[in-house]
């Protein structure tokens, strides 16, 4: 090993440009902001949308309506096929057993059990929410159904 072949480790240095240190450095003299303008000087920048003073397009459309979207709850989907599929007669399918079975991957609101495909097992279901179909479906069965 000879000092002239090593060098640092991958990605242990930063290398970062020195702008503004005279024309031999490639960014001298205007530093890379080309010449004159608001973007050209030090200090605050114009926010996206900015458009010279003129009354943003943001501020120009109407708004109407009323959204709620801030707090709408949405719910983890499970369908009867996939509960056909992964569970045996008489388990309990709650959040945990889901979780456990590799069912679902997260809970955002809840869990909410639709009623899509054949079901033929005997299963206690303990879910957020549950479609009449799906309640219908199962306990048909001889399942129990606890919307919590």
């Amino acid at each position: 090993m000879k000092l002239n072949t090593i060098s640092p480790a991958e990605g242990s240095k930063r290398l970062r440009k020195r702008v503004g240190r005279g024309e031999s450095s490639g960014q001298g003299k205007t530093a890379g902001k080309g010449m004159n303008g608001q973007k050209s000087r030090v200090g605050k920048q114009v926010h996206p949308g900015f458009e010279g003073g003129q009354m943003p397009l943001i501020k120009r459309v109407p708004k109407r309506g009323f959204s709620n979207h801030r707090f709408k709850k949405v719910y983890t989907i499970v369908n009867l096929d996939t509960l056909e599929r992964v569970y045996e007669n008489n388990e309990t399918v709650n959040i945990e057993t889901l979780f456990d079975k590799g069912v679902i991957k997260k809970v955002n609101d809840g869990i909410k059990i639709l009623g899509e495909g054949d079901f033929t097992k005997k299963l206690n279901v303990v879910a957020d929410k549950i479609s009449e179909s799906a309640k219908a479906k199962i306990e048909a069965n001889g399942g129990k159904v606890e919307v919590k």
